[in-house]
């Protein structure tokens, strides 16, 4: 699996073409991290990285998925904003799936500042659904725990690791990287370690 670097991951805000541009591109990326703004059921990011519970969250589950459903429906929209990117290369649980929503680009502002804020799924397709509607959303972002994964101090370094961790990761991660029994000592072989 192939991890994005943070460049890649930064890219709209590295292809600003203006210094002003891309200082309001940066402010908008890390405003996600430092507020909470709760406002018709959409929610805001946390400096404290809790979100409270609202129904704006969609929690509901229909028909057959492409991708896994959220572990536990009734949490959608309960857990932290403030969690990691990327990483790990392997994921224990699905728990929910995040639209992020940017009023700079034409999503609707919930507050004077503009700030970025992502309302929760418990299911993919709807997550699709509703960024595919909804002007200045970005594509579905997935929510996962990994309760033992790879890290990789360096590049090229890889051990394992046992902790609970909260990872935003590209939903097309998810194929192949749900943790088996065997998955990191298998990785940990094939990769020289």
């Amino acid at each position: 699996m192939s991890l994005p670097s943070p460049e890649e991951r930064f890219a709209p805000v590295a292809l600003a073409t203006t210094p002003i541009r891309w200082l309001r591109a940066v402010w908008s990326r890390l405003s996600r991290l430092l507020k909470v703004v709760p406002l018709t059921g959409l929610i805001g990011c946390g400096g404290d990285g809790q979100i409270p519970s609202t129904p704006g969250h969609d929690q509901s589950v229909s028909g057959i998925s492409e991708h896994p459903l959220a572990v536990v429906a009734a949490k959608v929209g309960t857990y932290p904003a403030l969690v990691k990117s990327g990483a790990g290369y392997f994921y224990d649980d699905v728990l929910e799936y995040r639209v992020w929503m940017h009023p700079e680009r034409g999503a609707p502002s919930l507050d004077e500042e503009g700030g970025d804020y992502f309302v929760a799924f418990a299911q993919y397709e709807k997550a699709l659904a509703f960024s595919k509607a909804s002007p200045g959303a970005e594509e579905p972002l997935v929510l996962v725990r990994q309760m033992e994964y790879i890290n990789e101090p360096e590049e090229g370094v890889y051990e394992a690791a046992k902790d609970e961790r909260l990872t935003e990761w590209r939903v097309e991660w998810l194929e192949g990287s749900k943790r088996q029994p065997d998955s990191i000592e298998k990785f940990l072989r094939e990769h020289g370690k």
